[in-house]
């Protein structure tokens, strides 16, 4: 991954291109199905292995895409729709690259407002988040922007709404139930299998519209100074996943490519966050990165340059449908998870708890009670199956992981630790209407 192509003087093109609910769930990462476009970009440019978000929900994960800070600092706790919103003085990336002089666009999807223009956006486009419909008009930017010539850089946020449930939507190519591979978390169920062929479905279709956003940078003549940026926001759409603190929940996919900074189809191991996309962008195009933004650059790992490698990232959890406040730490071999409060084994949020796998596992999981604390080790136990919170054996390990956790709470004034965090008026009014229909 030479830079020698490369001026960090230079200001290239930013195109965001994000989905919904996918994870790792590509097969360039090693899931069992075939997504060609999104592949021959990792194959172009380069991957990153443990990249994960900070919430395995949408708003919360993709305001510290956005913000560069972890929920509980930019306020965005809960989903944006049921009244979450990022606190009025946060900044965010388009705000930055406004700055520093780029002309920044949302195309599609974004979940981290209720009221787009707070972003900080010129340009605003959000009359659908279908993959289809988005690319078709990401494409017709894209020719405009390579044909006008323009010396001012630009930023576009392109996003779909898809792999995002239902995953039966009519219109997308579904798998035969009995010929997809099971989830290795989870047991080997007719409506698992069912749920896993929709998914893909909607993935074919995802991967279909990046790779002509893609192919139109290609063709348009922007690639020499464009950097293409793919990623998600949090885990599938299944139990043990989104909404929770597991691997499948927090690692997501990370692809760039961008001739002379990252190409050659590198491959890098090491733990980062989502809340390092931000800084990492804004010392690309020599932009100051504030004290405030909780994350760290990785552009170093790029240029070759003294990077300090991250031993631990943090996750977290407080509002989705219903209050599920957590909070976890997970390095290179262990995950630990601070349980906050009286709840089900493995929480379900509505989307999946109504679809066919939630219905095979809730019985299962909202039987029991989640433990205060777990811990697992990674490299024995990848599928964090074997809860060691209890063994004596590692009583240090946990109580070493444990007070992480507390620190890094007291340093970023984490609101949980003053007690629960209420809802928002307009949560409490589905919480309220929830109960009555139950």
């Amino acid at each position: 991954m030479s830079t020698q192509d490369y001026h960090l003087s230079d200001q290239p093109n930013i195109v965001l291109v994000h989905c919904h609910d996918l994870g790792q769930y590509l097969g360039c990462y090693g899931a069992p199905l075939h997504t060609p476009h999104l592949d021959k970009l990792a194959g172009e440019g380069v991957k990153f292995t443990r990249y994960a978000c900070t919430a395995a929900q949408c708003s919360p994960s993709r305001g510290s895409i956005m913000t560069g800070r972890y929920p509980h600092q930019n306020g965005l706790m809960g989903l944006a729709h049921i009244g979450w919103e990022l606190n009025d003085d946060e900044v965010t990336l388009p705000m930055y690259l406004n700055q520093a002089g780029y002309a920044t666009w949302l195309l599609g999807e974004q979940h981290e407002t209720s009221h787009p223009e707070r972003l900080g956006y010129q340009n605003i486009w959000v009359k659908s988040s279908r993959a289809r419909e988005v690319s078709e008009v990401a494409t017709g930017f894209l020719q405009q922007m390579a044909s006008a010539k323009a010396h001012q850089p630009f930023f576009a946020s392109i996003g779909f709404s898809e792999p995002h449930r239902p995953y039966d939507a009519p219109g997308y190519p579904a798998d035969d139930p009995e010929e997809v591979q099971p989830l290795p978390y989870l047991p080997d169920r007719p409506g698992i299998r069912e749920d896993i062929a929709g998914l893909h479905g909607l993935i074919y279709r995802m991967d279909e519209a990046a790779g002509q956003i893609v192919r139109t940078i290609d063709e348009a003549g922007l690639a020499d100074n464009t950097l293409v940026i793919f990623t998600t926001d949090h885990g599938i759409a299944m139990p043990r996943a989104k909404g929770t603190c597991y691997d499948p929940g927090i690692m997501t996919a990370l692809i760039m490519r961008m001739p002379g900074l990252a190409e050659g189809g590198g491959e890098y191991n090491q733990l980062l966050s989502n809340i390092d996309l931000l800084p990492t962008l804004l010392e690309l195009i020599g932009a100051p990165i504030a004290d405030r933004i909780a994350g760290r650059s990785f552009l170093p790992l790029l240029t070759n340059g003294d990077y300090q490698l991250r031993d631990h990232i943090f996750a977290e959890m407080t509002w989705h449908d219903k209050y599920n406040p957590m909070r976890a730490i997970r390095t290179n071999k262990y995950k630990y998870i601070r349980n906050i409060g009286d709840r089900p084994l493995v929480y379900l949020p509505l989307d999946i708890s109504q679809g066919r796998a939630g219905q095979e596992m809730r019985e299962e999981y909202y039987a029991t009670r989640r433990p205060e604390e777990e811990l697992y080790d990674l490299a024995d136990d990848p599928l964090e199956q074997n809860n060691l919170a209890g063994k004596p054996e590692y009583a240090e390990q946990l109580k070493v992981l444990g007070d992480q956790v507390r620190q890094w709470r007291e340093e970023t004034d984490d609101p949980l630790l003053d007690g629960p965090v209420p809802p928002t008026e307009k949560q409490q009014q589905r919480l309220e209407q929830t109960d009555a229909d139950n």
